[in-house]
């Protein structure tokens, strides 16, 4: 790895450590918005805004630990387990109101929870 792509790396290691946390204390401040999308097919929408906020907040410090590489691994597993809630969001025009975002808008969100896991699995390797 070159000097400049170690350096970007570490800079976007401390980006997406800041982000997770702050998303995930978001979590416990604005959960009207999280719980509008969980699907409703789920039960306790509340517990799991919550659960999934606290993860946010570990695995984001996590991200700045010599346990990276697991924090990495967990971001992983945790943007898979909301997906489902972006989905619903994109499909779910009560969901859209509420967050007040166009169904277009939701769409356009989907692909970069790819972008998300790209760079929790570059944050993964050393």
């Amino acid at each position: 790895m070159t000097v400049k792509t170690t350096k970007l790396k570490k800079v976007s290691i401390y980006l997406m450590a800041l982000a997770y946390m702050g998303v995930g204390i978001t979590h416990f401040t604005q959960t009207d918005f999280f719980v509008a999308i969980v699907p409703s097919y789920l039960k306790w929408p509340l517990a799991l805004v919550y659960i999934s906020g606290f993860f946010e907040i570990l695995l984001g410090l996590g991200l700045l630990t010599s346990y990276r590489k697991w924090a990495a691994w967990g971001l992983i597993l945790l943007l898979v387990a909301v997906f489902p809630a972006n989905i619903f969001l994109a499909f779910n025009t009560e969901a859209q109101v509420a967050l007040d975002i166009s169904k277009t808008a939701a769409i356009i969100r989907l692909p970069f929870q790819l972008v998300f896991l790209g760079l929790a699995y570059w944050h993964s390797k050393p």
